[in-house]
């Protein structure tokens, strides 16, 4: 999509809504404590104009969350910036926010009447008129209101005079943004555009917002397309989190604006990432390995003839850059891989070791022959297969030696580690969260010893065959960040918690030597 330079509305605004629409995503709760924390770095860090708090009116707890989230944004210009969603129940919600100190209110009026009609029981001219007098409610109360018409996807198909009258009746009332929702995410990019420009053409002094759902996978495209017809602001979260198929991704909005129109946002694109993968501690839902810009795998070469391409010109690459994220890009090694692959990754480990164009080749073949077998093959693996190749075992120069645990129903988990490091030895004991925590934390004591750095542990999986089986392999990957990169060790044991340690020490020898 392209636009001309002249637009009406050069910069738009985003209202991420990740605490209250994407908690509607199933299983997700975020606590009061995360809500500050996600909060603060999407308003400090991310640079997002607006967030939606939640709903008025739900529970206690989520009382006291808004009021913690107000109390630090206040002092640091954020209060404004903060929104609430209200409902047309005769000033409830506007006591409700007044109470916990909001001063915004996003009020949810009926956008079709089919709902007026069935949901409400009302005729379309009786909600209307609740509706302006809710608004003129939370005006009295001092809020800024903001307006929502649900299902106007669906009204716009429909019953568009009504959605007209709506908009002309709140027309002098002090509403400032008048907020859109495809809430069944119905509309193609087509329909989206088209029922835009309606709305703009009608009411051209109105602010209009898109708040879409993503349930036949268009929404990024049908926010473009609103944006393109004249609205001035898109409603997101992140990593899509919402309900069914989820609502649209932050990330995927922004850098498709910004490639594809001449507006702009105020989003700091190198936070992007780091948002998503906090929503996904915090979530427990994982965003897909090829979610543009922030899956885990977008910027990860397997095909040996990419990595070619890129090794000779950039050939592979678009705008999406990692460096644009603050990612860098991987190159995968398994049965795709070719010889840009193994010379990309060698040169990028500055490694002392010399490789013969023959000892390549075997290289190579056997990382060839583990990728046929399923086994992902990572840079820490490779010192390993090198030492194979070259018929010179390479000795672990870091061993764990010993590495004991106990567990308890009640209380915290301890560890007893010893290692050895060039000869000297070194053992300590500490309690954590679990096992694998316990035993961090007894390694680090050691390493200390050692005047060696634990690296930041930045993502941890473990993978189980089917099969129910207690006495299972148990393969853990562990991304950890070390260098201004990232690495991943995998490793492999019948007890959950071995593994772990053999994808650690893999980790610590990578890092010695």
């Amino acid at each position: 999509m392209s636009m001309n330079s002249k637009v009406k509305h050069p910069y738009i605004e985003i209202l991420d809504t990740t605490l209250r629409d994407g908690e509607q995503t199933p299983g997700v709760s975020f606590s009061p404590q995360e809500k500050l924390e996600i909060s603060r770095l999407l308003l400090s860090r991310v640079k997002v104009d607006r967030l939606e708090l939640a709903s008025a009116g739900v529970s206690e707890g989520e009382a006291q969350a808004v009021k913690e989230i107000i109390r630090w944004a206040e002092p640091h210009g954020f209060l404004h910036q903060l929104e609430i969603l209200g409902f047309i129940d005769n000033g409830k919600s506007t006591a409700w926010i007044s109470g916990v100190g909001g001063k915004v209110v996003n009020l949810v009026a009926k956008g079709s009447v089919e709902h007026c009609r069935l949901q409400l029981r009302k005729t379309p001219t009786r909600h209307i008129d609740d509706v302006v007098r809710e608004i003129k409610r939370a005006a009295d109360a001092g809020l800024e209101i903001n307006l929502y018409l649900e299902a106007w996807s669906e009204g716009m198909k429909k019953d568009y005079p009504f959605i007209c009258e709506l908009i002309h009746a709140v027309g002098e009332l002090p509403v400032k943004r008048v907020m859109l929702a495809d809430t069944l995410g119905l509309l193609s990019p087509d329909e989206a555009g088209r029922y835009a420009q309606w709305m703009v053409a009608a009411f051209p002094e109105k602010h209009f917002e898109f708040h879409g759902h993503n349930d036949y996978g268009l929404v990024n495209a049908n926010s473009l397309a609103a944006v393109n017809a004249g609205f001035a602001g898109v409603h997101t979260t992140i990593n899509g989190l919402g309900e069914r198929a989820g609502n649209l991704p932050l990330a995927q909005f922004v850098v498709a604006l910004h490639d594809f129109t001449a507006r702009r946002t105020k989003i700091v694109e190198k936070e992007l990432h780091h948002a998503s993968q906090l929503i996904q501690s915090f979530s427990g839902k994982r965003c897909p390995w090829n979610m543009p810009v922030v899956g885990s795998d977008v910027y990860t070469h397997t095909c040996g003839v990419h990595a070619d391409g890129d090794q000779k010109g950039g050939l592979y690459g678009n705008k999406l850059r990692p460096e644009r994220f603050g990612r860098q890009r991987d190159i995968a090694l398994g049965k795709l891989a070719g010889k840009a692959s193994i010379e990309t990754i060698l040169e990028d480990t500055a490694w002392n070791t010399v490789l013969s164009p023959e000892q390549k080749e075997h290289l190579l073949s056997e990382i060839i022959r583990l990728g046929d077998k399923k086994k992902t093959v990572s840079v820490a693996d490779l010192p390993y297969i090198v030492a194979g190749v070259k018929k010179t075992p390479l000795n672990k120069v870091f061993r764990i030696t010993a590495a004991d645990f106990t567990s308890k129903l009640h209380g915290l988990a301890s560890s007893h580690v010893a290692v050895e490091f060039n000869g000297r030895q070194a053992e300590a004991s500490a309690k954590g969260d679990g096992g694998y925590d316990a035993f961090v934390k007894a390694l680090k004591k050691c390493l200390k010893e050692f005047n060696i750095t634990m690296p930041k542990l930045v993502d941890y999986e473990e993978r189980i065959p089917p099969g129910g089986r207690t006495d299972a392999i148990v393969e853990t990957t562990i991304t950890w960040s070390y260098g201004g990169r990232t690495h991943i060790t995998t490793g492999v044991d019948s007890d959950q918690v071995l593994s772990a340690v053999a994808a650690t020490e893999k980790m610590i020898n990578f890092m010695v030597q």
